[in-house]
């Protein structure tokens, strides 16, 4: 049952890929088929197979020898990867079909961000409406905690971005918000620490080693959904450990 969630998850990196080429573009992501983006050849289902047609292929297209970016690769490698780590988390249950729908939401929002740096209205709105009506129905959560926790992401980073627009954008916000209705209260405090703690982190390092300059955009999207990642699986571990360290 892992190899076979496993291979669910290459699968599905596939359709994820598709969603980051295309929705910064305002793209269908249903029409036209896959195809390569230099040559415009309609790719094959031997072109398609994750991991092993990049592999195979040496990150290259079959027909114009374009390069293939490396990110598919790393997609795919780390979906597959994610889908492992919710089997062993939750086994096979309700709480795995909500988990493995939000990390889909978090993978694509990662990588537009990282590589756009924008957090698309398109993804989000669909993320927190599924948040929404899921949370009557999220095992071991209520859903008080969950809207609570919706609310509390919300508020402080809109009285971030309202303070400092210029550091924080309102798609940041309304990632937190669908982070505080996966996690709830009070695990989302957990998340948004994770997130500021390794932002600050790999901010001031890209600083200090010159890779960025103090002007230069560092997107904060894929450190809020490292967080809420951690925070969704581990969360109530951290808080538990957080409180037994104060006592």
């Amino acid at each position: 049952m892992v190899l076979l969630y496993a291979v669910l998850g290459l699968v599905v990196s596939s359709f994820l890929n598709v969603c980051i080429d295309r929705l910064p573009e305002k793209a269908s992501i249903v029409s036209p088929p896959s195809h390569c983006p230099a040559c415009g050849r309609r790719l094959t289902p031997f072109d398609l197979i994750p991991l092993f047609s990049y592999l195979f292929l040496r990150g290259r297209c079959r027909y114009c020898g374009a390069p293939i970016p490396r990110r598919v690769l790393l997609v795919e490698s780390v979906t597959g990867l994610l889908f492992v780590l919710l089997w062993y988390h939750h086994g096979l249950s309700l709480q795995l079909l909500l988990t493995t729908l939000y990390t889909c939401f978090f993978i694509v929002i990662f990588f537009v961000d990282l590589e756009h740096q924008l957090v698309l209205n398109r993804v989000i709105y669909p993320a927190i409406a599924v948040a929404l009506l899921a949370s009557p129905f999220t095992p071991d959560h209520d859903v008080v905690e969950l809207l609570v926790g919706g609310a509390i992401g919300f508020g402080l980073l809109f009285l971030i971005a309202f303070i400092y627009p210029a550091g924080m954008g309102m798609g940041d916000v309304k990632l937190a918000t669908f982070i505080g209705l996966v996690a709830g209260f009070p695990t989302v405090l957990a998340a948004l620490l994770i997130s500021f703690v390794a932002g600050g982190l790999v901010g001031g390092g890209l600083l200090l080693t010159g890779l960025r300059g103090r002007k230069d955009p560092i997107p904060f999207a894929p450190f809020l959904v490292t967080g809420g990642m951690v925070a969704m699986l581990y969360g109530q571990q951290i808080i538990d450990w957080y409180v037994r360290c104060l006592l």
